[in-house]
């Protein structure tokens, strides 16, 4: 992990981009007190350019965990009495025409 006072990163902000994108952390530095910090973006190849720009602007959040399909499926499901579950759905359907 770097450290750096705000004089110096906004001189050589280039510098401290690529210390990032080999994977570094760097605080930022106000007269000596930590104020801020630097992390690396997580390097995920399953997302595509457009899913990027997405989390770039704060739109789309990286997932915490990996996707689990199993863990999903174990997930207790609701208990909906009789046609209540398609009745819902249709009632639903009929709002949007």
């Amino acid at each position: 992990m770097r450290t750096v006072n705000i004089a110096v990163l906004k001189n050589q902000l280039s510098k401290y981009i690529a210390y990032a994108k080999a994977g570094e952390t760097i605080t930022i530095r106000d007269r000596n007190t930590a104020v801020a910090q630097i992390i690396p973006f997580p390097h995920n190849d399953r997302l595509s350019d457009e899913e990027r720009e997405l989390v770039a602007d704060g739109i789309l959040r990286m997932p915490e965990k990996p996707w689990d399909p199993a863990a999903f499926l174990a997930m207790p499901r609701p208990k909906v009495k009789g046609n209540a579950g398609i009745q819902a759905i249709l009632d639903d359907r009929n709002e949007g025409l």
